[in-house]
């Protein structure tokens, strides 16, 4: 059920609301948080798809806060909200108000916001794109316990790396962590296996890719070992190499689905590793609503401290690429190549002989031609 609300305010949405849920015979709220999803008009559609499909493990009331920008200088003096409220199978499992404010009102959203929060209910705000450095001094995210930021759509993730780190607060999270929690959980689990100590990381990704540069500083961070980061045509994390006392431990992932785990002594695993859509991470995010501590310390751990990523070969591959270049050479050949030398140097001492023996001869012959 949709209802369309022009020139409204926050109270005429709060009615509708009920009157939608007695519309459609469910007056009672069963709904655990309040999710605020801050966007524009492109994404709205897609951040609202993936909104929907998390609500099916989170039921939640959504609100979809829209900044329309005005075209004329009048129009951006009055303030306007157009709303557009959704119950029962077009919300989802909760309920949907899609907010697009004009004029004044945009710089007082949280105003229309508050209104329209569950009482004694969590509130999680998400920005799909565009996302302030300080999400927790946002006015919007001011009123939240969680702050969800996708980094993978800013324009310089590296730089939005080290801002993000300066500005963090409790509470904040990125979906970029969000997308090396699979990856995380099968190496810690990998590592467990092997009571060996780890030397040397290699984190290969495709460039401007944030989820790489996080997976690489969560593994410096906890290993305390230098972690190299590569450069590889992806798609996303390709690529963990970690070389160990006990001997190699590689987690490779060629065409975003389906990794291989080689380990020493053991024979190589596939497993399942494929990347994941936005909706997973969402709901990902939304079990938990205290401050991700692991997501703060790699964080704050610092990109620059990685280096620039390389494309040139590292010395884990060049160590394999000259041992699989050198030719294995068995006792059999090793005598073989020895008696064929010892062979060549025999005929070398016996041609000098050769030769001086038939000067002789020649030397004899003459001085009988002569005489006869």
């Amino acid at each position: 059920m949709k209802i369309d609300l022009t020139e409204t305010t926050a109270s005429k949405v709060n009615k509708a609301l009920v009157q939608g849920r007695r519309t459609i015979g469910t007056p009672a709220i069963g709904m655990v948080l309040t999710l605020v999803i801050v966007t524009d008009e492109e994404n709205a559609y897609d951040a609202l798809k993936a909104a929907n499909e998390a609500s099916r493990e989170h039921p939640s009331r959504t609100l979809v806060v829209i900044k329309r920008v005005s075209r004329s200088p009048r129009d951006r003096a009055k303030a306007r909200l157009d709303a557009e409220v959704r119950v029962g199978a077009d919300a989802g499992t909760g309920e949907t108000v899609v907010l697009r404010l004009y004029g004044e009102a945009i710089n007082h959203a949280q105003s229309v916001v508050l209104p329209l929060l569950l009482p004694d209910a969590p509130v999680v705000v998400w920005w799909p794109v565009n996302a302030p450095v300080d999400a927790a001094r946002d006015p919007l995210g001011a009123l939240a316990q969680r702050r969800v930021t996708d980094m993978y759509t800013a324009e310089n993730p590296l730089r939005e790396l080290a801002e993000r780190a300066e500005a963090y607060s409790p509470g904040d999270t990125d979906l970029s962590w969000t997308r090396v929690t699979p990856w995380r959980s099968m190496l810690a689990a990998a590592l467990d296996q092997l009571p060996c100590k780890v030397s040397e990381v290699e984190v290969e990704g495709e460039e401007f890719n944030p989820s790489v540069e996080l997976l690489a500083m969560w593994l410096a961070d906890r290993l305390n070992v230098p972690v190299r980061r590569l450069l590889s045509a992806g798609p996303g994390l390709t690529a963990v190499r970690m070389e160990t006392d006990c001997g190699p431990v590689a987690l490779d992932r060629a065409d975003g689905s389906l990794a291989t785990l080689a380990m020493q002594g053991q024979p190589d695993r596939n497993v399942a590793l494929k990347r994941r859509d936005t909706a997973e991470l969402l709901a990902e995010e939304l079990r938990r609503l205290d401050p991700d501590d692991t997501y703060a310390s790699t964080l704050k751990y610092g990109v620059d401290r990685l280096g620039e990523p390389e494309r040139a070969q590292t010395p884990l591959a060049a160590r394999a690429a000259e041992s699989a270049d050198e030719p294995v050479t068995s006792a059999a050949d090793a005598a073989e190549a020895a008696d064929s030398a010892e062979a060549k140097s025999a005929a070398k001492a016996k041609a000098p002989a050769k030769k001086s023996a038939t000067k002789k001869a020649d030397s004899k012959a003459a001085p009988k031609a002569d005489s006869e």
